[in-house]
């Protein structure tokens, strides 16, 4: 019986662990990345599961799926040493629900590239890529580089999408937290994603 407490406590730092430095579930809460993966406003969207690690290793490439923080996060009020650490706990043991929002999106362009839309496909540094995810065109966009240390991020739902093109801008890959590898709910929906 004495041991249960100690028990306890090892499985939330552990859990805390696992999720702070290697795997993260989200939700999806909008349509933006649909077909894809599915959510809408107010509802419950797909579950994924994201991969922290392999950015350890590499930057992200084009064509992943990745969570991000918000670019343009609201100001937090100032909590203290010890109110910082207890929110900070309370939102990693999926207690408190994050401040900033996280956003999912494939990531088009990488640093120094330059990217644009004309009739309906989208061409990085002159080369039209193969998108087979999508179901239907992008409509044309400038040409935008992409400046060092940034991506350039799109949604696969592409006429409803806040993303580089407009709203967000470009990420910074410090803001980024993983990649999304798979779906985990529903059951109907399970699977790698690609």
């Amino acid at each position: 019986m004495g041991e249960l407490p100690g028990l306890i406590i090892i499985a939330f730092v552990l859990a805390l662990l696992i999720k702070t430095f290697l795997f993260q579930a989200f939700y999806i809460p909008s349509g933006s990345m649909e077909p894809t993966l599915h959510g809408c406003p107010g509802c419950s969207g797909d579950r994924i599961i994201v991969d922290k690690i392999p950015y350890y290793f590499h930057a992200p490439r084009r064509g992943d799926i990745i969570v991000f923080s918000d670019p343009h996060p609201p100001k937090e009020p100032s909590r203290g040493v010890i109110g910082g650490f207890f929110h900070w706990l309370f939102q990693g043991l999926g207690v408190q629900h994050p401040t900033n929002e996280d956003f999912v999106k494939r990531v088009i362009g990488l640093p120094g590239d330059t990217v644009w839309a004309q009739g309906g496909s989208v061409y990085v540094n002159g080369t039209k890529l193969s998108e087979p995810y999508l179901t239907q065109s992008t409509a044309d966009f400038p040409h935008t580089h992409v400046p060092a240390g940034d991506l350039f991020v799109m949604g696969d739902n592409r006429s409803n999408s806040l993303d580089s093109r407009f709203g967000l801008g470009f990420i910074p890959i410090s803001d980024v937290i993983g990649k999304a590898e798979l779906i985990i709910w529903p059951p109907s929906r399970f699977g790698l994603l690609h």
